[in-house]
């Protein structure tokens, strides 16, 4: 059975740095010690719907000579007269010094940095700082994937730090659909969980995903829903 590859985004982190989930990249945070295929790319979209506004986003990724860069934005839109749209951008690197095989463990680490389009340059000239380490367990001839993540934000924009976290798990119930779930979050900020499926309409090349989620603690508990999809490319270079 082929793994499914995530992009590896550094969601996990853009969880921590939104505080709420507005903003939290990709549908699934909690990343996989996988990367994409040498030479090959991949372009993850999806639409976020919140209460009040949504959310679209798409992130690109390339491995380049074992390095997955990914580079993105998404848009936030509500529905509140006046209300102009909220831009942020992404760029990160992710490497594997122990690729995940099957019935075996795998790490790597990824970095990156996320800016909000709405606060000045001036004011934070770095933008938005992370990195993590994930880490991955193969159970079951790859039947089951445990997936941990473990690193640190630094949210500029709030002058705030945090450790981040995150546990998850893919379930593949046939070599087309996997069923997920996972708790993440960062000290000093809220914590979330999600769950959903995946189905892959032409296996190793194009998927759909689909997503709940909700916030397990702050004063403005929210809920939302996701759709997208994945498009896989062979090897280019």
């Amino acid at each position: 059975m082929r793994i499914c590859i995530p992009i590896g985004l550094g969601a996990l982190a853009m969880g921590a740095i939104a505080v709420t989930p507005t903003f939290a990249a990709r549908p699934f945070v909690v990343d996989d010690a996988r990367v994409t295929d040498p030479g090959a790319c991949q372009v993850e979209t999806w639409l976020k719907r919140n209460p009040g506004s949504h959310e679209v986003w798409a992130l690109p990724a390339c491995n380049l000579a074992g390095v997955e860069i990914t580079a993105g934005a998404g848009v936030q839109s509500t529905n509140a007269a006046g209300q102009t749209d909220q831009r942020d951008y992404q760029l990160q690197g992710k490497t594997l010094f122990r690729p995940l095989t099957t019935n075996d463990w795998g790490w790597g680490l990824a970095a990156g940095v996320v800016r909000h389009a709405d606060i000045a340059l001036r004011e934070n000239l770095l933008a938005n700082q992370y990195f993590y380490v994930p880490v991955s367990k193969s159970f079951a001839d790859d039947r089951f994937v445990l997936l941990t993540n473990l690193g640190v934000v630094d949210n500029r924009d709030e002058k705030r730090r945090g450790l981040l976290w995150g546990a998850g798990g893919e379930y593949y119930l046939t070599q087309r659909t996997v069923l997920l779930g996972e708790v993440y979050g960062a000290t000093g900020f809220d914590r979330f969980s999600q769950v959903g499926v995946r189905y892959w309409i032409i296996p190793d090349r194009l998927q759909v995903d689909s997503t709940y989620g909700f916030q397990w603690n702050g004063a403005n508990r929210t809920e939302w829903f996701t759709v997208g999809f994945r498009i896989i490319s062979g090897r280019f270079f």
